[in-house]
């Protein structure tokens, strides 16, 4: 098949929707097909020397560019000649967010008729949080139905990684042909014996991941550590940045014993973390999938996840102790307590959590991927 990917957002690997990306665009060239990706930034470890990906100027949006920027994302301008030439080609269409970008592409696509498949990969609170209205549920609605309006009722069909967005999704907008896919584990991110740093080898470990953003709630954790009866013992590491950093220092620096790790890590850095940590905490009020907390209990990372109504990672709890009270840091520290002066405890949740993170095998998720493209197509040879 000769496919075209769209991404508004691809870039460095350090966010969910730009690892799903690469995930699926790898995973297609893999398997023999003709891949090219249109976006407007690139990470710089991949190469372009056979023009795979087309690459479009960035969009200034002028005293906005930093907000963006502070994201850790760029936004394309929409060059409808390059998009075209990208697509006039192609059999099929992916589209991987219901942004300006995906919406032009699918639009020039239906034109030239070409078929259109797209991913589900953002959900209205990672909009409505940017404006202070994450719980604003008529706000939310709204966006998902300019979701529909723009992208998602022009689609063959629609890739959701959990049954927890599809089911949000269709209940607003009425059912689509849906594929419910995890964007999975890939095969690296595996359970191996890792010692732990020697300057860290007297610390327990907890780890968390995401972009320092409301919606991710690390200041849930970062209360909870402050709580907690070991606050002295914890190492608290966050993989990942973003525009609430400084103030999550500020308060780790007033009540945190010792100072947060807070940096990028690459993947094979993350595949080392995630087997020397001692534990997982995912506070997010709103998460789509949640494939890093995915990626840590296939290697057997005990996890704490949020129980938030919003998101999909407490599906994840396998056990009252590892799931919290949304928002509640005295809740959370109770758990980490727990895990900290349990660890025979830890250690049957370990083998547990490993045996539940293989029906997540991002092989057999990229194949069930590459079924719905053949399937789209096949239907419209029927």
């Amino acid at each position: 098949m000769k496919i075209v990917i769209v991404c508004d957002i691809l870039g460095k690997k350090n966010n969910g929707t730009s690892i799903a990306s690469y995930n699926l665009i790898n995973s297609l060239k893999e398997k023999g097909h003709s891949v090219k990706v249109v976006c407007c930034d690139l990470d710089e470890s991949e190469n372009n020397e056979n023009g795979q990906f087309i690459v479009l100027d960035k969009l200034n949006l002028g005293p906005l560019n930093k907000i963006v920027e502070r994201n850790g994302v760029s936004l394309p301008l929409k060059d409808k000649k390059k998009i075209i030439e990208a697509i006039k080609g192609c059999d099929i269409v992916h589209v991987m967010l219901p942004f300006p970008l995906g919406i032009t592409a699918c639009r020039i696509a239906k034109r030239l008729g070409k078929p259109v498949t797209a991913g589900f990969h953002c959900q209205a609170e990672l909009v409505s949080s940017h404006l202070g209205l994450m719980n604003c549920e008529p706000f939310n609605t709204h966006i998902y139905k300019q979701f529909y309006k723009h992208l998602y009722q022009y689609c063959d069909a629609v890739h959701y990684p959990t049954k927890f967005i599809c089911d949000v999704f269709e209940n607003i907008v009425g059912r689509t042909n849906h594929y419910i896919i995890s964007n999975g584990v890939n095969k690296y991110m595996t359970y191996k014996p890792c010692e732990k740093p020697d300057d860290l080898k007297d610390k327990f470990i907890i780890l968390s991941t995401g972009r320092l953003c409301k919606e991710k709630s690390h200041i849930t954790l970062f209360e909870a550590v402050a709580l907690s009866k070991h606050n002295s013992e914890i190492q608290l590491i966050i993989a990942g940045q973003g525009p609430l950093q400084k103030r999550l220092e500020k308060y780790a620096e007033e009540n945190i014993v010792n100072p947060p790790i807070i940096k990028y890590f690459s993947r094979s850095e993350m595949a080392d973390l995630v087997n020397y940590a001692d534990l997982y905490v995912h506070p997010a009020k709103a998460e789509l999938e949640g494939i890093a907390c995915l990626e840590a209990v296939a290697c057997g990372l005990v996890p704490v996840v949020s129980n938030s109504k919003k998101s999909a990672t407490k599906d994840f709890a396998i056990s009252d102790n590892n799931i919290f009270k949304c928002d509640d840091p005295k809740d959370l520290a109770s758990k980490i307590d727990f895990w900290f002066e349990n660890p025979k405890e830890k250690q049957i949740y370990k083998d547990k959590y490993i045996q539940f993170g293989e029906r997540f095998n991002q092989e057999e998720c990229m194949n069930r991927m590459e079924q719905m493209f053949i399937d789209v197509l096949e239907s419209r040879v029927k």
